[in-house]
């Protein structure tokens, strides 16, 4: 990514560090709305006829009932639940995703001829490389944290221990990739969220180098909206496959998002693809919107940062070729003293 007006552009590290900063940030103000939204997607509507159908106790019929539920039976650290796994998975995957974009990005542009901005198309093809790249090695981080937010209310573990769950009750060191696929085909959801980014940037604060921080958060909430309503049946879907199986399922787990989808269509009807879309959005708004405020922040002072570093660098430097020139110059003289000696002796 190219670096502010006049100022060098920070490096591939540099970017992924502003980036994971700034998820973590959002990411942690707002984690309840992603426990109440994991936990709406991964319920079925319980039938009178058949055995429960929701791998929780009780049924949410809405983000507030989800929210007031969980606090009642579990207090508000159920709200927390699984948060520091999370915040690894977020830190891990946008830093990831964010080293992956600027290196992907700043290849293509060199490759170009003529250096111009790349078009919609090539910014998502761009996002949608480093997002998959991105998932391939942060994946089993979503998977224990999806499973530490459904896990019933007398059965909660830790991260090691949930990881364990994983590899031993699914297929071994493998269930830990469980839902790969769909993550993959739902790399098109930061592709659209950075693509639309960066176009509405463009259109709406067309060569403005730092955005205000209320600017920043608009185009990063309007950006996710679009992507979230966009991908939310694959966001269901992912959720299914890495959560505990419902209980009317006895243990046998999912092996496609084709078979999650088509179970939930067959139990509650199409809409159902949709459920938890409110948290969702919500959630999706806020940590985009302060996402990419804080990157922003965090892009200058990074900026600013190894700037100072450079001067003290080159600042030491001057210093060591001053002190070289200072010695070579005493030593002059004294070489030359040295060489008239025979000279003298004669």
């Amino acid at each position: 990514m190219s670096g502010k007006a006049g100022q060098p552009p920070l490096p591939p590290w540099g970017n992924a560090l502003a980036g994971a900063t700034g998820a973590v940030i959002a990411n942690a103000l707002v984690y309840p709305l992603d426990i109440v939204k994991t936990r709406l997607q991964v319920q079925i509507k319980k039938k009178s006829d058949t055995a429960p159908l929701t791998t929780n106790d009780a049924h949410y019929t809405s983000t507030f009932h989800a929210i007031q539920k969980i606090m009642e039976d579990e207090g508000i650290s159920g709200l927390y639940s699984g948060i520091h796994g999370s915040l690894i998975g977020v830190a891990s995957t946008n830093f990831a995703y964010f080293y992956w974009y600027s290196t992907v990005r700043s290849l293509y542009l060199a490759s170009q001829s003529l250096p111009k901005p790349p078009s919609t198309a090539i910014e998502l093809s761009l996002g949608a490389a480093a997002g998959a790249i991105a998932q391939v090695f942060t994946i089993p981080v979503a998977v224990v944290t999806t499973r530490q937010q459904t896990q019933p209310k007398g059965d909660k573990k830790g991260l090691l221990d949930t990881g364990r769950e994983v590899i031993n009750s699914d297929d071994g060191y493998s269930g830990l990739w469980r839902g790969l696929k769909a993550s993959l085909v739902l790399v098109v959801n930061p592709a659209i969220t950075y693509g639309a980014y960066q176009r509405l940037r463009e259109l709406l604060f067309p060569g403005k180098a730092n955005l205000r921080p209320w600017e920043s958060f608009f185009l990063g909430a309007a950006s996710k909206a679009l992507a979230t309503i966009a991908t939310q049946p694959l966001i269901v879907a992912k959720v299914g496959l890495q959560s505990r199986p419902p209980p009317a399922r006895e243990g046998k787990h999912f092996k496609s998002f084709g078979e999650v989808m088509s179970y939930i269509i067959e139990h509650e009807g199409p809409l159902a693809l949709f459920k938890g879309i409110v948290p969702q959005i919500t959630k999706g708004i806020l940590v985009q919107g302060l996402l990419m405020m804080t990157k922003e922040r965090m892009e200058i002072l990074f900026i600013v940062l190894f700037a100072y570093m450079r001067k003290i660098k080159a600042e030491k430097l001057q210093k060591i070729a001053e002190a070289a020139a200072l010695k070579a110059k005493d030593v002059l003289p004294v070489d030359r003293a040295k060489q008239a000696m025979p000279a003298l002796v004669k």
